[in-house]
Parts: C-alpha cells; structure tokens; sequence
C-alpha cells in the first residue's frame, strides 16, 4: 500500500462496496476529473491491486445453500505432495477457495454444493486424490457475515 495514495484508497474502497460505479461518479464522489480517475482505475489494475471485478451471486438463488469447510492432512509435506494436491484440488468446482494452513491441518477448503448428497459426491472424488490422510468438515448452519470488502 505504500504506493497508494489517498485517492487511490478511496477508489478501492468505493469499487469494493460498488464495482458498477462509473468513473464518472467515483469523480464526483471525490472531486477528481474522469480523466484522472480512468487512469488511476487503469494503474490500480496494471499493479494488480485489482485483480478481477466479479457479479457476487446470491448462493441460495443459484442453488448452493450447503457450504462446508473441510480441513486436509496430507501424508507427508514435501513440496511434490503439497503442489499435487494444489494442483487437483483447484479443479473440483465445488471448492470455491483453497488455503494452505498452520496447525494441525494442511488445508482449509470453502465448498459450496446443493445439499449433503451433492457433498457426499464431492466427498468421494476429494478421497481419490492421493497422500490425503484425514478430511474434517464442518458444515455452516447460518450465515451472520459474509464480506469481500478488505478493510483498507
């Protein structure tokens, strides 16, 4: 962050609440010319502070109201294992983030299915990826927050 400015700051903070403001109206929220604003939302995306602007689905209105986290222990911790498994894992469309993990687990994944058969299925295909020692989920009975804005 040291090579953002102020304005820079807000602009992220105005496109993480909103990524369907205009430039035109992040300029009038913070009294900079179009211009001005095109071209910092164009650097901020050269420098890979904006890495991709999505649509945020309502998962229950595109049926995948059953979210899990499942932890992963791999067999051992060699840079093969750990990227094989990376590299599998990311294919399973059910996995909607993959994180690699201190503690007592490899790996954190989010997944999001249909119901508990639809996991179930998932479950089996996860299994068959090779060095997976234990997988322990949890499964989501309500929802309090859900943000994808950073705090910046």
């Amino acid at each position: 962050m040291m090579d953002l400015d102020h304005t820079d700051i807000e602009i992220l903070r105005l496109l993480q609440t909103n990524a369907e403001l205009t430039n035109k109206e992040i300029s009038y929220k913070l009294h900079k010319s179009v211009a001005t604003i095109h071209e910092r939302i164009r650097r901020l995306k050269e420098q890979g502070y904006i890495r991709r602007v999505v649509a945020i689905l309502d998962r229950k209105k595109v049926d995948k109201s059953l979210i899990a986290f499942s932890h992963v222990l791999l067999k051992d911790h060699s840079a093969n294992t750990l990227s094989s498994f990376e590299k599998e894992v990311v294919k399973f469309p059910e996995v909607m983030e993959c994180f690699q993990m201190t503690g007592t687990f490899d790996f954190i994944l989010r997944i999001a299915t249909t119901d508990m058969d639809a996991y179930h299925i998932f479950y089996r295909k996860l299994a068959t990826l090779p060095n997976i020692t234990t997988v322990q989920s949890f499964f989501v009975l309500s929802e309090t927050k859900s943000d994808t804005a950073y705090p910046i």
